[in-house]
C-alpha cells in the first residue's frame, strides 16, 4: 500500500513539474504573472526544495526543477518495478515456501 502511495505521489509531481515547464515556455519572460505557474510552483515547492537540499551547490539555482523531474522519473521507475515484484514474485515465493 506505502508503494502505491508513494508512486501516485511521484507521478502527481512529474505532472505538476511538466506542466509548470509547458507553461514556462508558452508564458516566457512574463510566467512569474501568470496565476496558474505560481500555483504550479507552489505545488513543486517541496520536490524542488528537497532536491536543493541533495544536490552539489554547483547544479544552479535555474536547473533545480529539472534535476527534480528525472530524479522523480529514476524514483517512480524505482516504485514501479517494487510494486511489480510485490505483485507477482513476492506471492509465487510465499506460495512455494521459498
Amino acid at each position: 500500500m506505502l508503494v502505491v502511495i508513494l508512486k501516485t505521489l511521484a507521478e502527481i509531481s512529474l505532472m505538476l513539474l511538466l506542466g509548470q515547464f509547458i507553461l514556462a515556455l508558452l508564458a516566457g519572460s512574463r510566467r512569474q504573472d501568470n496565476a496558474v505557474y505560481r500555483l504550479f510552483e507552489i505545488a513543486t515547492s517541496p520536490v524542488v526544495k528537497a532536491t536543493r537540499v541533495i544536490t552539489p551547490r554547483i547544479v544552479l539555482d535555474r536547473h533545480v526543477p529539472l534535476v527534480s523531474f528525472f530524479l522523480l522519473i529514476i524514483l517512480w521507475c524505482a516504485l514501479t518495478v517494487t510494486k511489480i515484484y510485490l505483485v507477482r514474485i513476492a506471492p509465487m515465493t510465499a506460495a512455494t515456501g521459498g
